[in-house]
């Protein structure tokens, strides 16, 4: 059977959303952050950034920063509570529209959220079941993200969260669950596989003596 996975937005989720981050030593995690993730690696849910970087397209910085950023992420997942990302997916690209303007980096892609491109490509690669996942993010964009690609959406209330539920951004998003951050989207989403546990095993059928 196809693994269950929690897809992560990367700034304002796993990291406090700080803008565009020019200096890799500038990358800290939100409080209680690598600590989620292990529970998630626990119950043996795949865990999957996937994040919308557009750095290198607008000219801020080079791909390989992008790359350090996360090497960074990674090793303070991993020193906090041996916690850790079992995929990496971001979409460096941006349309000449939306403000590209770096020929490798400059197009319209399906990777690019709320484009559900991120979550095929990891979804085909490591046999996930998108229907029976969770998407994490602090956008509007997330919420659609996993809705346009039929998993269930959740919105931390940490980086911009606070906005879309206050009608700024994009208020017409309805997210599955609200929550204060990522470790209480982990306890929900616990929550919510006890839960069809119990429902399934409340299904089969009872074995006769």
């Amino acid at each position: 059977m196809s693994q269950r996975a929690v897809f992560l937005d990367r700034d304002g989720v796993l990291n406090i959303e700080a803008g565009y981050i020019y200096r890799v030593e500038d990358l800290h995690l939100v409080p209680g952050v690598a600590q989620a993730v292990r529970q998630f690696n626990d119950q043996g849910l795949f865990c999957c950034l996937v994040s919308n970087q557009s750095g290198p397209a607008r000219g801020y910085y080079p791909q390989s920063h992008v790359d350090a950023l996360h090497d960074r992420l990674c090793d303070l997942l991993k020193h906090d509570a041996n916690a850790r990302l079992d995929a990496l997916h971001y979409c460096p690209d941006l349309s000449p529209m939306e403000g590209g303007i770096v020929p490798e980096f400059t197009r319209w892609t399906t990777w690019r959220k709320p484009n559900t491109g991120m979550l095929v490509a990891a979804a085909w690669q490591y046999d996930l079941d998108i229907r029976r996942s969770f998407m994490v993010g602090d956008k509007a964009t997330d919420v659609d993200l996993a809705h346009n690609a039929g998993c269930t959406g959740i919105l931390v209330q940490t980086g911009y969260g606070d906005r879309v539920l206050s009608g700024d951004y994009q208020h017409k998003t309805r997210p599955d669950y609200i929550a204060r951050d990522l470790p209480d989207a982990a306890d929900w989403i616990t929550q919510q596989l006890a839960n069809q546990e119990l429902y399934s095993s409340s299904k089969k059928p009872s074995s006769s003596s």
